[in-house]
């Protein structure tokens, strides 16, 4: 299973990222709807989403 994460387009070091509120999906389905997201933004857009296992830990944003 696999899950998708809105994250910063440009790897910074906070990338303030976010669970995309989906059912439980195959990792093979999260990349299609990822591939579906990103097509929709320029690429250079600030953020984008990818697709992590189950048990990835979100990155926080900045926090001074």
């Amino acid at each position: 299973m696999a899950k998708i994460v809105e994250t910063d387009n440009f790897g910074g070091d906070y990338p303030d990222e976010r669970f995309v509120s989906l059912p439980q999906m195959t990792e093979a389905h999260a990349k299609k709807v990822v591939d579906a997201i990103n097509s929709g933004f320029p690429e250079n857009a600030t953020r984008y989403w990818k697709v992590v296992p189950n048990d990835y830990t979100l990155r926080p944003g900045f926090e001074p």
